[in-house]
């Protein structure tokens, strides 16, 4: 099975700094697993890496959509594994680099939860409103007796997200829960989860970096361009917050600690996901030398 490392975390815990450390080391080249970082023209809120930062490692899946775009998670998948298929084939490990969970779920499973797609769902809510929620709950007992059990038919949602995993992937839902792990790859998994001061403290630091870099002048030229506070892109965080304070809801400084906050709460979620990978290998510091002898070993097996 072919090799992938991938190095995940929270948000300022230091990933990107120790990808480029190990892709220099295995002479390979980084994919990035960041949702934001996707997009174009929006570089200051998302923290995007810089080109001294990337130190002559090629990055991928950076800076491929404009922010108007709608991208979903199978539309990531597909452009990754392209890459990570060109990367085994010149018999690299890639290293991919983020914090993005379901982007990372997508990597790591055959079948993903993450498929979405607008028409399809479109499509199914018109149904549900020609048919009614009972129709609906019909056709999923059908397909998936085991997840209509679950689920009460006035739970549309769940419902319908059900019927468009199977019509988009071809696979039940009940079926794609009930898969034991098999992995795409032959996967190391490393993730960093520095002490929750000694983050909090990085994340406040690189909110008010982010400031001093012109991150309001960044978003004011987003909105001049003709983006606006709907569309999926400027609804992150580092963008959204801006909504109030272009209608004077909002000062400056109340927009940059709603960031603050924001980003802290992001940073547990994203804590509480990676903790659902049991193959994970936990380090506080992104400079514990027990990674690389991790990653000498996985390279040599």
């Amino acid at each position: 099975m072919n090799k992938i490392i991938i190095i995940a975390g929270p948000t300022a815990s230091g990933k990107s700094a120790l990808a480029v450390k190990i892709a220099k080391e295995l002479d390979s080249e980084i994919i990035s697993c960041d949702s934001m970082q996707i997009y174009r023209k929006m570089n200051v809120g998302t923290a995007k890496v810089t080109k001294e930062e990337m130190d002559g490692v090629i990055h991928h899946m950076i800076d491929i959509v404009n922010p108007d775009e709608d991208y979903s998670v199978n539309d990531y998948a597909k452009q990754a594994k392209h890459i990570i298929d060109d990367l085994h084939k010149r018999g690299k490990i890639p290293v991919i680099v983020g914090g993005t969970g379901l982007y990372i779920d997508s990597l790591l499973y055959p079948l993903t939860m993450g498929a979405k797609d607008d028409a399809v769902r479109l499509k199914l809510q018109e149904e549900l409103a020609n048919f009614g929620p009972e129709e609906m709950h019909k056709r999923l007992q059908e397909i998936d007796p085991q997840e209509a059990e679950k689920v009460h038919a006035n739970n549309t949602k769940r419902v319908l997200r059900a019927l468009e995993i199977y019509q988009l992937t071809g696979k039940i839902k009940s079926e794609q829960e009930d898969r034991e792990k098999e992995l795409n790859y032959d996967t190391l998994l490393i993730c960093l989860s520095p002490e929750r001061d000694t983050l909090y403290g990085r994340i406040n630091h690189r909110v008010d970096v982010m400031f001093l870099n012109g991150l309001a002048r960044e978003v004011e030229e987003l909105i001049n361009d003709g983006y606006n506070f709907d569309m999926q892109s400027m609804k992150a965080i580092g963008y959204k917050e801006f909504k109030d304070y272009f209608v004077n809801k909002l000062t400056i400084e109340e927009v940059k600690d709603l960031i603050k906050l924001n980003s802290r709460h992001y940073a547990k979620r994203q804590i509480t996901w990676l903790k659902r990978y049991e193959f994970a290998n936990w380090f506080e510091n992104s400079t514990d030398n027990k990674i690389f002898d991790l990653v000498k070993k996985f390279r040599e097996e």
